[in-house]
């Protein structure tokens, strides 16, 4: 389930957001991945700042809606194969479109990626969160743990 929206300026012409209030149905990066491609697209490639202000334009919308939206993050599709150069310093460089999007568009959160074990990329949304060095947690990108829940 989900609200599908769609564009004509964009490469890809239509989003559809998923978000569930159950937290029992929200779900680890490669679900989400699969569930996606199931309905016939890709999680989420942001490939510019465009595109990025479009999207949240659309969760604010969703958000005026009354739809009961509260804290929650969102599964995007950047996320980093392998450990091997994890902690080094050429980490970030190591994310990739899982839809083969070469774009170097991103927008992390202050001193992320963070790297380590976790390797898979959210956009935040936790309106009721404390702002941390880096602002409200809104709409910026954190990288966490592929079987965490969102």
């Amino acid at each position: 389930s989900g609200q599908k929206v769609c564009y004509g300026a964009f490469k890809r012409s239509c989003y559809k957001l998923a978000y569930f209030q159950d937290l029992s149905r929200r779900v680890g990066f490669q679900e989400a991945r699969q569930a996606c491609e199931m309905d016939g697209g890709a999680l989420l490639s942001l490939e510019s700042e465009a595109e990025q202000q479009l999207i949240e334009n659309m969760l604010q919308n969703l958000t005026k809606s009354g739809a009961g939206i509260s804290d929650g993050d969102f599964w995007i599709g950047l996320w980093r194969s392998g450990d091997g150069l994890a902690t080094s310093s050429v980490c970030p460089d190591l994310y990739q479109w899982a839809d083969g999007s070469i774009s170097p568009f991103r927008n992390w959160y202050t001193d992320e990626p963070s790297c380590g074990s976790e390797a898979c990329v959210v956009m935040y949304h936790q309106p009721t969160a404390n702002p941390g060095l880096g602002g409200p947690y809104l709409y910026q990108w954190n990288d966490d743990r592929c079987n965490m829940k969102h």
